[in-house]
């Protein structure tokens, strides 16, 4: 067999995690410090030096898993054995789940946890979850159940993450001790930062980028910390709670569409759908900046409506000439938003609320998001309600006596806006003003 060389820098957290053998452990840490990197070196190395190996590469979702886990490991990981031949893709067969296969016998098994059917049966020596925070603690506990391979190693389960709320109950489980866990830095990565601690050219770049984020996206990706946002709007929102895996919906479900009209900020078009219980499910988003109306309306005829019956409504902003301008090119009348934003927020928090079967009544589709807008990206804008939402504060007015809270801040809002409407016009009451054409 030809002898495989791997090069590779590890340091810091990542280092650690290389030798750790506990058999829980989250390696967290901001964006940008190698996290999924280290783990995805570790399922390697572990597979190159330990026959019969079998292991697990994880996320919540295949689609993600394959779109980006597996893209790291090919390019970054592995190409030189998958040219060699001593690593080969095996791409699954109605018996066998998919798996990267080792010359010596060892395999590394892929999925996402929304098609658990086929590697679920099977026992592993390793199991690697990336992008954790998304996953379930009842996931966690049945992939340890999984975990009673046989190989000639210890067992060992590895969640890479970066921080969430400081009540997620990754946090917790390390902070009671049930699980290790270890910290990664920018420092650890060399892509970004040299040995003695200086940016490289990517690095100065890619900092600069996580520098202009603010409040508690701030917190947790630039500077790494498990925190809730001070003053946060909607604090009963947690995304393990209220962003769910995609699902067919079915035809007789009512749809609705907000807008939230805007040009140098975002313009906000959501799809949603009712359940007959009355829940409401975000299933697809278009935001974008500097787009006239008019393009906006084919875009929601084209992609955001696809597949979809007509929406019972179409429930906007209040801006005259736009609402026209979508009227005449979607062929269908719009209705005006209640817009009074006090009892609106407090009708979008009520649906935050788990009920009495446990579940809350409001949910966002982890793909809603049609796709992201390069501009606010480029600014480290939030796009969409699950990374708006993280940000959304109150204002304290210096006027107020005790610093009262009246008012959210008016600043990267547009889907929460959009979304408020859409609470607003089920829960709120009174008589639509809608146009028909």
């Amino acid at each position: 067999m030809t002898a495989t060389v791997v090069r590779y820098e590890p340091r810091g957290g990542a280092k650690t995690l290389l030798s750790a053998r506990d058999q829980e452990i989250t390696i967290a840490g901001p964006a940008g410090t190698g996290k999924s990197l280290a783990m995805l070196q570790k399922a390697f190395y572990t597979s190159l030096m330990v026959p019969n190996c079998r292991s697990l590469i994880v996320r919540q979702t295949h689609a993600s898993l394959t779109g980006s886990t597996l893209v790291t490991f090919e390019q970054q990981v592995a190409p030189a054995a998958l040219a060699e031949g001593v690593v080969k893709w095996f791409g699954g067969s109605p018996r066998k789940p998919a798996a990267y296969q080792f010359a010596n016998g060892s395999e590394i098994l892929v999925g996402g946890l929304d098609r658990p059917e086929k590697f679920l049966s099977t026992e592993f020596s390793r199991i690697y979850v990336d992008e954790a925070t998304q996953i379930s603690l009842k996931a966690l506990e049945t992939l340890i159940t999984r975990l009673r391979g046989n190989a000639a190693t210890y067992r060992q389960i590895i969640l890479a993450c970066n921080p969430d709320h400081p009540k997620h109950w990754i946090k917790q489980r390390c902070d009671d001790g049930s699980m290790r866990m270890i910290l990664s830095l920018h420092r650890d990565n060399p892509l970004y930062v040299h040995t003695d601690g200086t940016l490289t050219e990517r690095g100065v770049d890619y900092m600069a980028k996580l520098d202009a984020l603010t409040g508690v996206r701030r917190l947790r990706y630039r500077d790494g910390i498990w925190a809730a946002a001070e003053g946060l709007v909607y604090e009963g929102w947690q995304d393990a709670a209220h962003v769910i895996d995609p699902f067919g919906i079915p035809a007789e479900w009512t749809r609705w569409v907000t807008v939230d009209f805007g040009f140098t900020n975002p313009f906000v078009a959501q799809l949603w759908c009712e359940d007959p219980d009355g829940r409401l499910y975000l299933v697809r988003e278009w935001v974008r900046t500097r787009m006239l109306v008019e393009d906006h309306a084919t875009v929601i005829r084209d992609r955001l409506l696809a597949g979809h019956p007509r929406p019972r409504a179409i429930i906007t902003d209040h801006d005259a000439e736009d609402r026209a301008t979508l009227e005449r090119k979607l062929g269908m009348g719009t209705q005006a938003a209640h817009k009074t934003v006090s009892d609106g927020i407090q009708a979008f928090g009520a649906r935050l609320r788990p009920q009495g079967d446990g579940r809350p009544r409001l949910f966002v589709f982890r793909d809603a998001l049609l796709e992201r807008d390069p501009e606010m990206d480029a600014a480290a804008a939030p796009i969409g309600l699950a990374e708006e939402v993280l940000g959304y504060v109150w204002a304290v007015k210096p006027g107020n006596a005790g610093g009262l809270k009246e008012e959210p801040v008016k600043l990267n809002d547009h889907s929460a806006d959009a979304a408020r409407y859409m609470v607003a016009a089920r829960d709120l009451g009174g008589r639509p003003r809608v146009r028909w054409l």
